[in-house]
């Protein structure tokens, strides 16, 4: 997993013109869900929000999910180092780096974000520079809901006559605090006009302009302002504004007594209804506990902390019951596909190239098959199209199997036998190491109207593998060695809290030729783990080692007469061997369980494939 900053982050943290931090964008790894895991995904930091796209190309489609930095949590795992949460509310997203580098990078870019998208940060001030309303906090207070009182039809009208005279009450208040005002304006001035006539009579000298007094007939001087009286003050009746608020005051205590005797004689009725709330509440509380133990049994966690791990959350029995309740959904879905594809069957016509389109001939068809037969020296086909640079392990590999393979183990003390079913046989040898569960299976079959020939190209051709292998997500052929050996990279589907896996393998095909007319045509193919410069490791996956041979013998019964061997006259022996490391901390009370179910799952789904695909086609030996 590769990680990029986009062109617009650079050391500096913040723009030097406008202070905010800068745009950081780059590639992390999304813990999606517990079906897909981590997924890439890049990931845009900008103007305090966290924003994701599915890729960087896909960014003129909108991003598929944002969060708002101002609450965020930002919380670096305690175990690995690549990884960090961010969370807002009940919203966690699980996100991880490339490297601790990159990881510290990207906390502490958020972290600029968040610090400067808070009401407390200069920048915030500038942008939400505003004072909260008195009027709006006051109406708010005040717009208390009375739909509480659903039923007290007469409480609620006493609610409403108290509103309108409160605000009566208040419109009293003001009109009065006005007279008030004016009174006490031209008493001062009165006041201050006396105070100046009684400094003219005792220093009188200066004399008054005579604009400032109205000449009577009889000679004497009268002042032309007279002082206010307080009936002529902005037109007010102060008689009738103070009966007026004596009755409101009236009105108001009128209606508190009221209220006072409805909310009496109502208090037995709410006690009631209130322990009638609070039961139901506990026992609410009673049922969302239990649910929570319940889910705590049925370990439905999505989130990493919960997968595969050292540091896993979860125990191993609900580990194990995790795991059987996601192979138990993907039965249903296989068996779902398949009673689809029962109802619709389709006619396939073997065309001229195919590879069964002419019929063999073997050299047992007028002898009967020995089952006896010696492995001790052994000839490989090494056609010169079939060297490449892991020809040395391959030929190493290949007469390893042969050698030990398909010796019989019933009489091994190391070899249990743990399944049979009919022709089927699985046996196990227990080997840990390092903690890791090591099992070597080993599983023999016998599966009528095929060749061995016809069983391993199935097996090993690549176009088909989907087909039958359901366990397989996605692959591709890394590299084509020769005709009959390709590197193929595959990862499996997620069996969650299992991590998710992934194989990179070498397979190839052999014929044995046998060293004398008695013995069966063997064919092989083997499978083994390899490295390639093409696919590193991935921190998405876990890395699985394997060592996988399935060798399939032709057995023959003559026909009778001079008929031609038919399907009915062949069957085939298989012997499978499969020594894998499953890499990761998967816990051996569950590997070894899960291993004895899906192995012989996995030979019958296989065998019945082969049966079917090869029905009604020539024989190919």
């Amino acid at each position: 997993m590769s990680e990029k900053s986009s062109s617009s982050s650079s050391d500096e943290d913040v723009d030097p013109e406008s202070g905010q931090p800068l745009e950081l964008g780059g590639v992390l790894s999304k813990w999606t869900n517990y079906i897909h895991g981590w997924q890439d995904r890049w990931v845009v930091l900008k103007n305090n929000t966290l924003s994701y796209y599915k890729s960087e190309d896909e960014r003129e489609y909108g991003c598929r999910g944002s969060l708002c930095l101002s609450k965020a949590v930002i919380t670096p795992h305690e175990f690995d180092e690549c990884r960090f949460d961010v969370s807002v509310n009940d919203s966690v997203w699980y996100l991880r780096a490339e490297d601790p580098e990159h990881r510290l990078q990207w906390i502490e870019s958020i972290e600029l974000h968040k610090a400067e998208s808070g009401y407390g940060s200069e920048t915030s001030l500038r942008r939400h520079g505003s004072m909260l309303s008195l009027t709006s906090a006051a109406s708010a207070l005040s717009s208390t809901s009375t739909s509480s009182f659903k039923k007290g039809h007469r409480l609620r009208e006493k609610f409403a006559e108290m509103e309108t005279f409160r605000d009566i009450l208040c419109r009293q208040v003001d009109t009065l605090q006005k007279y008030f005002d004016s009174c006490a304006d031209a008493v001062s001035k009165d006041e201050f006009q006396r105070d100046r006539e009684d400094d003219d009579d005792d220093f009188p000298t200066s004399a008054r302009p005579d604009s400032e007094y109205n000449h009577n007939n009889n000679g004497s001087k009268e002042k032309l302002f007279s002082p206010a009286s307080p009936k002529g003050i902005n037109g007010i009746d102060f008689k009738g504004e103070a009966i007026t608020f004596k009755a409101t005051t009236a009105g108001i205590l009128s209606t508190l007594s009221h209220c006072i005797e409805l909310m009496t004689k109502r208090e037995d009725s709410w006690q009631k209804r209130l322990d009638k709330e609070l039961e139901k509440r506990r026992k609410v509380e009673d049922a969302y506990k239990s649910a929570v133990n319940e889910l705590k049994k049925k370990s439905h966690y999505g989130g990493p902390d919960y997968e595969e791990g050292p540091n896993s959350l979860i125990n191993e029995e609900e580990f194990f019951d995790a795991v059987e309740a996601a192979l138990d959904r993907q039965d249903k879905i296989e068996e779902q596909c398949q009673s689809e594809k029962v109802r619709k069957p389709r006619l396939t016509l073997a065309s001229p190239s195919d590879a069964y389109s002419t019929i063999g001939t073997h050299r047992f068809a007028n002898k009967p098959y020995s089952h006896s037969s010696s492995l001790s020296s052994i000839e490989l086909i090494s056609a010169s199209d079939d060297i490449h640079r892991f020809s040395p392990q391959v030929e190493e590999t290949v007469q390893n199997h042969m050698a030990y393979s398909i010796q019989e183990v019933g009489g091994d003390a190391n070899w249990q036998l743990v399944v049979e079913e009919g022709e089927m046989k699985v046996y196990r040898r227990e080997v840990e190491e390092n903690g890791i569960v090591l099992d070597p299976l080993k599983a023999t079959h016998a599966v009528k109207g095929v060749t061995g020939h016809e069983v391993c190209h199935y097996f090993w051709d690549t176009a088909v593998r989907l087909d039958w292998e359901t366990t397989v997500e996605n692959f591709h052929v890394v590299e084509k060695l020769s005709d009959n050996a390709v590197i193929v990279y595959q990862t499996h589907k997620t069996v969650w809290p299992v991590a998710q896996r992934d194989v990179l393998f070498l397979s190839v095909i052999r014929m044995i030729p046998p060293r004398n007319e008695s013995e069966p045509d063997t064919w092989i193919v083997c499978n083994i783990s390899v490295e390639h410069d093409d696919v590193p490791l991935t921190n998405r996956c876990v890395r699985a080692k394997l060592n996988v041979a399935m060798i399939c013998q032709t057995l023959v019964s003559p026909p009778e007469g001079d008929k031609e061997i038919s399907r009915d006259n062949i069957s085939c022996r298989v012997s499978y061997v499969a020594n894998v490391n499953p890499g990761g901390w998967f816990p051996a009370s569950i590997l070894r369980p899960v291993a004895k179910r899906e192995y012989p799952k996995f030979l019958k789904r296989f065998s019945s494939y082969v049966q079917e695909k090869t029905a009604g086609k020539p024989i190919l030996f």
